[in-house]
């Protein structure tokens, strides 16, 4: 379906799930779309939940929003909720989406119930975090770029973009070189590797602009504090992911002040399709008790 934000523009949304149940968004990752990774319809049936999707500007059917800042989220999201007759909902955003996840719970107030943020980054003026340690080579040269401004970093994605639309399978968004072990687990598998296969061809059908955005606002001024978030946050992150480093989440889960945090060992980024389904359950109810680690 097509909801228009409140400057006029197209939003893609899809939903799925439950048609009374517990509505979620589902913030996707960078580059993204709607159909990013997501559990089944029977685990949505099961958890109770109507998960709900978009593509954020410039991504798959969305029109873009040149500029934009991370705060942009929050009014995006509370236009599609507005449009679905949603008072009140839960967040949760995946590696890009993180940041955007956090805009809804800092600027949307009540209507967010809770919040998850997994793998997420922090904003790259964080006091005292080393952004770029531990980060793959080719995220810090993307982040540099976007560094030098967006033209640049318009120049480098679109021939990777390019690429992706011609043939999204051999051409995904990272290299098998800097994938830790339990990455590659992950992706190796037939139905992962196939949804973010479609993912990314979604993401980039029509340019790689979407991804260039996310990008720059990531190291831009994100418009709101995170520290301001008045919903419970669940944050996890796995200990050996090289592209959104677990100390980035360490800096954000000190600030927020009704926050879990859940830092798996011998998981990495990819790790966080796995818990999704116990993610959910947590925005929903609450559960932390199959993690152990929750602190």
């Amino acid at each position: 379906m097509i909801v228009r934000a409140r400057d006029g523009r197209t939003l893609a949304v899809e939903s799925w799930g439950a048609p009374d149940g517990a509505p979620v968004f589902l913030l996707h990752g960078t580059p993204g779309s709607r159909f990013g990774p997501r559990p089944r319809v029977s685990v949505l049936y099961r958890l109770g939940i109507r998960l709900i999707a978009y593509d954020r500007p410039g991504y798959g059917e969305s029109d873009r929003l040149t500029g934009r800042a991370v705060a942009h989220a929050a009014a995006d999201v509370e236009a599609i909720a507005d449009d679905l007759g949603l008072q009140e909902f839960a967040v949760v955003g995946r590696s890009g989406g993180g940041p955007h996840a956090l805009a809804c719970a800092v600027l949307l107030g009540e209507r967010v119930s809770r919040a998850a943020v997994l793998v997420g980054l922090a904003p790259r003026d964080a006091e005292g975090l080393d952004w770029y340690a531990g980060m793959t080579a080719s995220n810090v040269s993307e982040y540099m770029t976007a560094e030098v401004g967006p033209l640049a970093l318009a120049a480098r994605l679109g021939v990777n973009a390019a690429l992706m639309r011609r043939d999204p399978a051999a051409h995904l968004p990272f290299h098998d070189p800097e994938l830790p072990e339990p990455d590659r687990r992950v992706v190796a598998d037939f139905g992962i590797r196939s949804m973010l296969v479609s993912n990314f061809a979604e993401a980039v059908k029509t340019s790689g602009l979407g991804w260039v955005d996310d990008a720059v606002s990531f190291i831009s001024g994100w418009g709101f504090d995170p520290g301001d978030a008045d919903a419970p946050v669940l944050f996890w992150h796995g200990a050996e992911d090289v592209f959104s480093p677990v100390r980035h989440t360490l800096w954000l889960a000190r600030r927020v002040p009704r926050s879990t945090t859940v830092i798996e060992s011998g998981a990495a980024h990819f790790g966080a399709v796995a818990v999704l389904p116990q993610v959910l359950s947590w925005v929903v109810v609450g559960r932390t008790r199959d993690w152990p680690s929750a602190a």
